[in-house]
């Protein structure tokens, strides 16, 4: 196994009093953050950035806001990329008064401590506003285009990547619940639906990066793929979920599916990740959905097999080159979707074995270890590491620069 891709070197040239190179300097380089999306949601922490203690758990998943403050540390040791909750119909419970302030409140929150933020989604099937029920097609289309430009305006410099649309290849045959949405794609087709969301998302921002999302990761995805990029539709990155409620897929399959979806020259998002610590969901479910039960709970050895297939699925998605981020769903078990024991975290606030296995990864074998470089007569040092920035420092001085994974590059640091 090897993640050489995932490395790179920065070439730097430190400068002294009045911008001289400064030879023979001690520079101090720690690691403090990685180029790769180590994701999870953000749902758990919507009520804290908004100070609402009253506020309920959040429309589709998350912790309660008493137990949100004791999940902040963990979660931030671990993860870089915040996804938050766009579903229409808890953001946009009535027509023409969304929760944007709200959103934005936990987006800078999240920004503001170093993630970057993405949306998710901007248009999906399930969960649509029910108010878009008695509208006829064309001004669902409508509602759709104005909902989709408003948000994606509202948060330009915020949230600058979304989930353009949410499992398209369902889309036209969902029979779970009547929507609007389902109703129209029956019209439109699975293409023009994916055309309506991309394409009016980059009229609203073109510096956004744009993903189409899904579950089926059969064929047809691959032929909706196919069919989008022929019909001119620029898409930035490919979602692929893989809520393995069910068991863990094995290396082999994992690796399958990243050669398949890798194949197009895009992006790879591993958007939505799940393995759970107690007993597995029975194989006969289709729709993960399905599974009612009144108490799911975490098992020692359930947690001692999490904790191992985590690790095993990390090291296999990291080491394929076309993957750029691996999204977590959830860090608790409390508010945890289908309430399976899938989070890092236990319902008692306890860290389960699964977040000390994945700290080892990113914040041990996948992370450089403080070291002391020594600058050459030119003034000039190198620093190696994984993708990611790092804190240069003489004498308490310091500066950050960048190594992007697979390159070369070249920088100045003033730092005496």
């Amino acid at each position: 196994m090897t993640y050489d891709h995932r490395l790179g070197r920065t070439n730097v040239t430190v400068l002294g009093v009045g911008g001289a190179p400064l030879a023979g300097a001690r520079v101090e380089v720690e690691q403090v953050s990685h180029q790769f999306g180590f994701g999870n949601i953000g749902f758990d922490f919507i009520a804290l950035a908004n100070a609402d203690a009253d506020a309920p758990p959040e429309h589709f998943g998350g912790a309660s806001y008493a137990h949100a403050e004791g999940l902040v540390e963990p979660w931030f040791r671990l993860f870089n990329w915040a996804t938050l909750p766009f579903y229409w119909r808890g953001f946009e419970p009535e027509r023409g008064h969304p929760h944007t302030e709200r959103l934005l409140a936990a987006a800078r929150w999240f920004i503001e401590r170093g993630a970057v933020v993405k949306g998710h989604p901007l248009l999906w099937h399930t969960l649509a506003p029910q108010w878009l029920l008695p509208l006829g097609d064309a001004e669902v289309e409508a509602t759709i285009r104005q909902r989709i430009t408003r948000d994606v305006t509202d948060f330009a410099g915020v949230i600058d990547l979304w989930d353009a649309i949410n499992e398209a290849v369902i889309l036209p045959v969902f029979t779970a619940e009547e929507n609007a949405v389902t109703r129209l794609a029956q019209t439109k087709g699975r293409v023009e639906m994916v055309r309506l969301a991309f394409e009016t998302a980059r009229a609203a921002n073109p510096a956004a990066r744009l993903v189409l999302n899904d579950f089926d990761l059969s064929a047809d995805y691959e032929h909706l793929i196919e069919e989008c990029l022929a019909a001119g539709i620029e898409i930035d990155a490919i979602g692929v979920q893989t809520h393995m409620h069910q068991g863990f897929r094995g290396e082999d399959q994992i690796r399958d599916i990243l050669e398949r979806f890798g194949r197009f020259g895009l992006p790879v998002q591993m958007t939505e990740t799940t393995l759970v610590s107690g007993h597995l969901m029975p194989p006969e479910i289709v729709d993960l959905n399905d599974y009612q039960i009144d108490s799911w709970p975490t098992t020692p050895e359930g947690e001692e097999r999490q904790a191992d297939e985590m690790e095993r699925h990390y090291r296999a998605v990291v080491e394929h080159p076309a993957v750029e981020s691996l999204t977590y769903w959830g860090l608790a078990d409390e508010g945890s979707w289908l309430g399976a024991p899938s989070g890092f975290v236990r319902l008692d606030g306890t860290l389960k074995p699964a977040f000390h296995a994945l700290d080892g990864l990113i914040k041990g074998e996948w992370w450089l270890a403080p070291t002391t470089l020594m600058t050459d007569d030119m003034g000039r040092a190198t620093v190696e590491g994984w993708g990611g920035d790092y804190r240069l420092a003489i004498r308490g001085r310091g500066t950050t620069v960048s190594v992007r994974a697979g390159e070369d590059s070249a920088e100045e640091a003033v730092l005496a």
